[in-house]
């Protein structure tokens, strides 16, 4: 400010600020001095205000005061406010029940919690746990098997039409038995197996509850640690699921269940409420089911079986469970359950519960169980139907197995009744023309068939074999092991039109394309160089047939299923590239072979429901949706979810499928497929055979229905397959013979009185390669056709191996693949099919051989969408 105006200074004790600051009280207003300025000892707030000597501090300006104020944390004006700023709070008018925050503690300690409202609390937590408990102990109540199997009840399944197909379930297979009716060899068993302790502990496993809690946080699997008492309370639960508030009243009800019942009330209720599989609760049902005896009559060695099957019936029943688990096969199973059957007598015996001669002779021969038996209602395709929609059911929700056997589902599927008897009668029919089960060539012949509608996954039909009440208890409309032969041509041809090859940049190639069709082709890597074998010899590629066919072009080679040109092309395409387009397709990846080069010729075991369904895609013009067969499931009035119907996806570009399409309809109307001639409408399919004539397939397609139908012959006790040459009478079993009569056969009544729409045009699609060995087109072929472009094509794999070189590779003109001097071929590996024009399966050249690889049903392709090892 200006000098003018600057007052000099005062002396203290002088003037009129002086005089003011020495008044008792400070008047309104701006000017009014802080409290801790004035005499009043009230006014002061924390020991900042004082001097040393505890008398009032001076202030020389206003602005000191006010920072002495701001120190001090008050106001100008009014009382003390506790709590507020550094300094220590003014004593409570009352002492408050929780001294928190604590007014006689400085700065930071004034926030920090007594031990006495630490340890106050805390014990009012124990007491709140204890109340609850308290609670809980008192308001449930000590489950009864009785009520358990009261309240099983059937499930009721329904045709796509909304009428019932069939009632099955666990309702009227169960039956509770005293615990002095159960053999003491039975009750030892489990306790030496599941819970040593169980006649010294409390019922409860606290360690186990705490890793399941664990589990569960985590997103495990919340399964074992539990105690007998704890299987028991659980047991009868109707909701199996997985949830913290379950396990609390799990542990309350156990807990109660051990102090109300006697240790044998326990074992009794549990051993009566178990799940042995095969729709079998109790023991008393598991006997009948598994040995056809009564409870009271099982041997030690019986015991022990049974006992292992509570570790999980789905995979320790020895007659395999493929339906809900393709690991689950028959051999799988009777080994986990073989070795937990010997594990389990050796602890009844280390626990002195068998003596040493009861255990050698319980040890002496594994007591394999009687086969599985035909439930009522459950004959003819209704078994394979009921299968399929179960595990359906079963892998689009919540539900367990255990749960599902409860029964009181209703499941309505996409089944339509007429086509579902139509393809049985069809089967029979022909199976009855052509085979005699008196011919030793044509015993344990199967077929397998599936329909799905197209731009839906509806699967309307299938056929699954000859039912369970024959013993057949393995869906072969969902086979796994059986390969598919040249019908994975089109994935390799659709993948061309798309991709083009290693030479075409990108750009599709047409059907025009030409490739050399010679028998004993040497099959060439990206970069010219020779695939080879184990041996480091050629590999070469056979056909069915020796013919010269010298460079033809792929709708001819598709036509007359000749191998040698779809090897090739799949190498220049990529066999990543085919894979990846059949997968799109709708086949399962985990049921793909080796992508060597043998992969073109369908070395892959896709089921019959996959390959309906991949073929459905050409006939919708490239939209994919995945089969199913439920459409809603209803339990106890409530509807469950997840079983909207699957999403539609483009797969491949629509004329890619057309083009396809309009190739397929050429097989059928000229070449391996002339018996689907007889259908009288548009149509398109495609024959397969496979190496040394093991199975034998027909798919094919209308606008409004995709059928696969496969057949093979199986060793019974292997499940090996069997080469069908000399079956039905035939130096070898084709597609295009009994696969195509049956197909044929069943479209006719399927499609009768419907109309024939057709396919849509296929436009001119891709470029009519040149400069891939074959010469350039002559002028009464076609123009160049107008091409695509797409994705270059991914790398193929080299792979290596099969049989000693034979014959010598036929070389045309201008074959630049055939550029080396006389080089020694030799038969396919494995060896191939003669005779016919089907085009045989060569076996891989890579160490992994698909030809043989046995059956393992039920993958889960199809119905169940399990996705088990293949599809």
């Amino acid at each position: 400010m200006s000098e003018h105006r600057r007052k000099p200074p005062q002396p203290q004790g002088g003037g009129r600020a002086a005089a003011r600051r020495g008044q008792s009280g400070s008047s309104s207003g701006r000017r009014a001095a802080p409290r801790g300025a004035t005499g009043s000892p009230s006014d002061s707030y924390g020991s900042g205000s004082r001097g040393s000597g505890g008398e009032e501090r001076t202030y020389g300006s206003r602005a000191e005061a006010r920072r002495a104020a701001q120190r001090g944390g008050a106001r100008r004006t009014g009382p003390a406010a506790p709590g507020r700023g550094r300094g220590r709070a003014a004593p409570p008018g009352r002492k408050r029940a929780i001294d928190y925050p604590r007014y006689d503690k400085d700065g930071w300690r004034r926030w920090m919690p007594s031990w006495k409202l630490v340890s106050g609390l805390f014990l009012a937590f124990l007491g709140s746990l204890v109340a609850v408990a308290g609670i809980g102990y008192a308001m449930v109540s000590v489950p009864s098997e009785e009520n358990a199997a009261a309240l099983s009840e059937n499930n009721v399944y329904y045709w796509a039409d909304g009428s019932q197909m069939v009632a099955t379930g666990s309702g009227q297979n169960r039956q509770n038995v005293t615990i002095d009716r159960i053999p003491e060899a039975m009750q030892w068993a489990v306790i030496s197996a599941e819970n040593k302790s169980f006649y010294d502990d409390s019922g409860i496993d606290p360690m186990g509850i705490a890793r399941a809690l664990g589990n569960m946080a985590r997103g495990a699997d919340t399964q074992g640690g539990s105690t007998i008492t704890q299987q028991f309370v659980k047991n009868t639960y109707l909701s199996q699921e997985q949830t913290v508030s379950r396990k609390f009243k799990e542990m309350f009800i156990s807990i109660k269940v051990g102090t109300k019942l006697s240790k044998d009330e326990i074992l009794q209720g549990y051993l009566n409420t178990s799940y042995y599989g095969r729709g079998a609760y109790g023991i008393q049902a598991a006997a009948q089911t598994y040995y056809g005896k009564d409870a009271v009559d099982l041997k030690p060695s019986e015991c022990a079986f049974l006992a292992a099957l509570l570790k999980g019936p789905t995979y320790y029943d020895p007659a395999g469970n493929q339906s809900l688990d393709s690991s689950a096969t028959p051999e799988a199973n009777r080994e986990r359950s073989e070795d937990r059957w010997g594990w389990i007598l050796e602890q009844m015996h280390a626990d002195g519960h068998l003596t040493d001669a009861e255990y050698q002779q319980a040890t002496k021969k594994y007591p394999l169980p009687q086969g599985r038996k035909a439930t009522k209602g459950m004959t003819g395709q209704i078994s394979y139907l009921v299968d399929t929609a179960k595990r359906y059911v079963l892998k689009n929700s919540d539900v367990t197995e255990a749960q599902f056997d409860q029964g009181g589902y209703q499941i309505y599927t996409t089944f339509e009744k007429d086509k579902v008897d139509a393809l049985a009668k069809a089967v029979k029919k022909v199976e009855k023309k052509n085979i005699d089960p008196k011919r030793e060539l044509d015993k344990h012949v199967q077929f397998g068939a599936a329909t799905v509608k197209p731009n839906d996954g509806a699967i309307v039909a299938l056929y699954g074999g000859a039912g369970f009440e024959n013993g057949h208890f393995n869906n072969n409309a969902d086979t796994s092991g059986i390969p598919v032969g040249s019908t994975w041509k089109p994935f390799v041809m659709a993948a061309a039109m798309q991709h083009g090859t290693y030479k075409t940049d990108g750009v599709g190639i047409s059907p025009l394309s030409k490739y050399n069709g010679n028998d004993n082709l040497k099959i060439r890597n990206n970069d010219g160089s020779l695939v080879l074998k184990k041996d480091n010899t050629p590999f070469l590629q056979k056909n069915e047939s020796d013919r010269p066919w010298g460079y033809i072009s792929l709708r001819k080679a598709m036509e007359q299923s000749v191998n040698t040109p779809f090897v090739q092309l799949g190498m220049d395409v990529g066999m990543k590239n085919v894979a990846d387009l059949a997968e799109r397709s709708g086949i399962l990846k985990d049921s793909f072979a080796g992508l060597n080069a043998s992969f073109a010729l369908g070395t892959s075991t896709p089921s019959a429901i996959r390959m309906a369904d991949a073929y459905a895609t050409f006939a919708a013009s490239g939209k994919q949706a995945d089969p199913y067969s439920v459409t809603s499931v209803k339990h106890k009035g409530s509807e469950l979810p997840g079983f909207d119907k699957p999403r539609i996806k483009q797969a491949m570009p629509e004329n890619v499928a057309n083009n396809v399409t309009d190739m397929l309809e050429n097989v059928i109307e000229n070449g391996t497929a002339q018996h689907a001639l007889e259908l009288g409408r548009t149509a398109a399919g495609k024959t397969g055979t496979t190496d040394e004539n093991k199975s034998a397939w027909f798919v094919g397609y209308t606008k409004q229905l995709s059928t696969a139908v496969t057949m093979f012959r199986e060793d019974p006790k292997s499940h090996k397959l069997l080469s069908m040459n000399g079956t039905a009478g035939k130096d070898s079993i084709h597609g295009g013979d009994i696969p195509t009569e049956v197909w044929t056969e069943f479209m006719k009544a399927a499609l009768k009185g419907e109309s024939d729409p057709g396919f849509p045009e296929a436009e001119k699609i891709g470029e009519i390669a040149d400069g891939i060995g074959a010469p350039s087109p002559t002028p009464t072929v076609t123009e160049t056709e107008e091409p695509t472009p797409s994705a270059p094509p991914s790398p193929t794999e080299t792979e290596t191996t099969p049989a000693p070189p034979q014959e010598t590779e036929t070389c045309e003109p201008f074959d630049f693949r055939c550029k080396d001097e006389e080089e020694t071929g030799g038969t396919g590996p494995g060896g191939t099919d003669t005779g016919g024009t089907d085009g045989g399966v060569s076996t891989s050249p890579s160490p992994t051989e698909s030809g043989d690889t046995g059956t393992s049903k039920g993958n889960g392709n199809g119905g169940g969408l399990f996705g088990g090892p293949t599809g």
